[in-house]
């Protein structure tokens, strides 16, 4: 599959970016000093997890809402979700008059799970991954005819979560290097699709976990293959992207110039410097970023750099032994 072939455009990426235009935050894009001293070029924090419900995640979650039929609208969402997809669909449901069901394991944290309840979802707790939860969800499309929202393997979401790749390069024309947390790939191939549209010699570059990576294995085989679900201190990068994945694998394989695999030191490192230098709470998956730049494994940086601090759903005594020096083995 060519460029020209993919499943969402950068048109795609516009016409979301106007569908949810008020719906949800353009959030702020500030340069890190410290950063940008340590690493020799400008570094610029895209804070995603000031976003509404905590995370990137509104954005795919609104426009895929607002795609649907009325009628569709009107039989109820349901998604499988590591949380922060299912905390997104629950309030954008809400928002517009619909009711959402999310399916969750139980390496779910807490905290995630009592969010989206508060929203008034109705959460269903399945097996211990999402691929088990997402049995919940087929299950309940087949006999209760409500309708799906993935969580990342969906043209509209993707589009979605694309804005932000928008967003990024009106704030950093010049930007060299864009860095995106990957796990599904919802954010990855939307983030890589808008940047490569409007700053072509830009790079995109997908960070996760070394823990149950699943588009990292995915793309080193050629092909979606399932990975085990592990606890991670950056549980939302958690989870397969689906043998039959029809829309991110293929957006990825395309659009990322490379996937870096990060510790749970690393990744315990970045939330660190986050709170210690930027002063910003983000949970695992959105210090990914600045794990990568701590860690040294960019290598040299010709330009500008462009990072997402993706979310800030995250337990708050994990936080703080996380600070204390703990849960970084």
């Amino acid at each position: 599959m060519t460029k020209r072939d993919l499943p969402v455009t950068l048109a795609d990426i516009e016409e979301a970016a106007r569908r949810i235009e008020g719906r949800v935050l353009r959030t702020p894009f500030v340069l890190s000093a410290s950063l940008s001293e340590r690493c020799g070029v400008p570094v610029g924090l895209k804070l995603e997890h000031h976003q509404t419900t905590g995370s990137f995640k509104l954005r795919g979650a609104t426009n895929a809402v607002l795609s649907l039929t009325p009628d569709a609208r009107a039989r109820g969402v349901v998604a499988a979700s590591t949380g922060n997809h299912g905390r997104a669909l629950a309030h954008a449901a809400k928002a517009e008059g619909s009711r959402a069901t999310i399916c969750m394991s139980r390496l779910v944290p807490e905290n995630k799970v009592s969010e989206i309840r508060r929203l008034g979802a109705d959460v269903r707790i399945v097996g211990r991954s999402q691929d088990e939860a997402q049995l919940e969800v087929d299950r309940l499309v087949a006999e209760e005819g409500l309708v799906m929202v993935p969580p990342f393997d969906d043209a509209a979401v993707v589009a979605g979560q694309g804005t932000l790749g928008l967003e990024i390069v009106a704030a950093m024309p010049d930007v060299a290097t864009v860095l995106v947390p990957l796990s599904g790939g919802g954010l990855a191939a939307g983030v890589a699709a808008a940047v490569k549209g409007r700053a072509p010699k830009a790079r995109v570059i997908g960070l996760t976990m070394q823990r149950g990576a699943a588009m990292k294995a995915s793309l080193d085989a050629g092909r979606p293959v399932a990975v085990e679900e592990v606890e991670s201190l950056a549980d939302s990068l958690g989870g397969g992207i689906g043998l039959d994945n029809a829309v991110t694998f293929a957006m990825c394989g395309a659009l990322l110039d490379d996937v870096i695999l990060l510790s749970e030191a690393e990744i315990a490192a970045g939330m660190h410097h986050a709170y210690a230098a930027e002063r910003e709470v983000i949970e695992g998956a959105g210090a990914v970023g600045i794990a990568a730049l701590l860690s040294g494994r960019l290598g040299r940086l010709d330009g500008p750099v462009a990072l997402l601090l993706s979310g800030r759903n995250v337990d708050m005594g994990q936080h703080l032994r996380v600070m204390n020096g703990e849960d970084a083995a």
